[in-house]
């Protein structure tokens, strides 16, 4: 968006006119049939979820097939996933916007919405893992300052609540246009947005406040997601389970949360410009820009994962090589392989080649789940 006054509408540019109403036109649009039933498709599956996970609560952990060695299982694996792509937001809209990236701009108010939206299912992740949920008011009444636990609370609370005001100081102007733009909405979403953006009016002055708010706290989050995700991966690398106590496990958690979530908000990027029609403002430039940085990411988690297995390898300790045999060849080299042809030699053909929107999607939703498979 352009720093403009949205009082003032003479100073508009054609081109922004015709952006505003892109932009702004779902929002005067009464919700479609569509919309309703996706409502409902989604209702029905929390309703599931809360009926499996009250059958959990009252018959035990038992009911997950959770057992020695599996402590964990596919609780552990939602945990890592959202938070992982909850970092795309830190990395598109914080570091490309110390990096002053210009492509950066459609991409940056749906990555910072994938960051607050996936945040606080990580979050609650541990409270559905636990057996007796009410027990995890002990982190908080009786931390204990040695346990990785204590310190992943207080990482991704401080993320979330950082993230939020983040994303909302970024969309104070956006809601000022609404507030001045949407006509046919109800009084109560008049209040809402004349509420929310707080006397907007798109001074230089409220510009440069705005833009040393968002800069000072973009290296915030870029702090903040580094120990977040390092913190999450100290959960697995301080065992003395084999493949998983090793030295590269944080940093590389933090790459490839990176990696994921740059892919996740591709797929959903690309999703929101075919159903919304905004081709002509999320253009094929855009897209090769961050196809490009995909790329790069991709051969930065292949030189982690490699790395990581050819030190194994090298020392060869007994319990590590069973490890990495039954990856590569044993009972979970299928996955293994799988996952490595999805998130390496995919992405790496497809972005280098020429891609279309179809097969950059294709590329990137198997992508953006692979900080659970690593």
């Amino acid at each position: 968006m352009q720093k403009h006054s949205v009082t003032n509408a003479e100073f508009r540019l054609p081109e922004e006119e015709e952006l505003e109403r892109d932009v702004l036109r779902p929002l005067e649009q009464p919700a479609s049939m569509k919309f309703w039933l996706l409502c409902g498709l989604l209702a029905s599956i929390f309703l599931f979820a809360l009926i499996a996970w009250t059958n959990q609560l009252i018959n035990g952990l038992k009911v997950t097939g959770l057992n020695a060695p599996v402590f964990w299982g596919v609780y552990i694996v939602n945990f890592v996933f959202f938070i992982g792509i909850s970092h795309a937001g830190t990395l598109i809209s914080s570091i490309l916007r110390i990096a002053n990236v210009s492509w950066r701009r459609p991409f940056t108010r749906m990555a910072e919405a994938v960051t607050v939206f996936s945040l606080p299912f990580g979050a609650l992740c541990p409270i559905v893992d636990m057996g007796r949920p009410e027990r995890f008011l002990n982190v908080i009444k009786h931390p204990h300052l040695t346990s990785p636990i204590v310190w992943d609370v207080v990482c991704i609370s401080t993320y979330l609540m950082t993230s939020c005001i983040y994303f909302y100081l970024s969309l104070v102007p956006d809601i000022a246009l609404c507030r001045d733009r949407l006509k046919n909405v109800s009084p109560f979403k008049k209040w809402l947005y004349r509420t929310l953006s707080l006397g907007w009016t798109g001074t230089e002055r409220q510009w440069k406040i705005l833009d040393t708010l968002l800069t000072i706290m973009s290296v915030m989050l870029f702090v903040i997601v580094i120990s977040v995700h390092t913190n999450v991966s100290f959960v697995f690398s301080v065992t003395y389970k084999p493949g998983w106590h090793t030295t590269i496990l944080p940093p590389f958690f933090v790459l490839g949360a990176i990696f994921s979530g740059v892919a996740t908000v591709i797929v959903v990027m690309i999703a929101i410009r075919k159903y919304y029609g905004l081709d002509k403002w999320v253009s094929d430039y855009h897209l090769d820009r961050i196809a490009a940085f995909l790329l790069a990411l991709t051969c930065f988690w292949f030189y982690a994962m490699f790395v990581e297995h050819i030190l194994t390898i090298y020392v060869g300790e007994t319990s590590e090589m069973r490890v990495i045999l039954a990856r590569f060849f044993g009972r979970f080299s299928l996955m293994f392989w799988v996952m490595f042809a999805l998130c390496f030699i995919v992405p790496l053909i497809v972005v280098l080649t020429g891609f279309t929107l179809t097969s950059l999607t294709v590329a990137s939703l198997p992508t953006s789940l692979s900080v659970s498979q690593s």
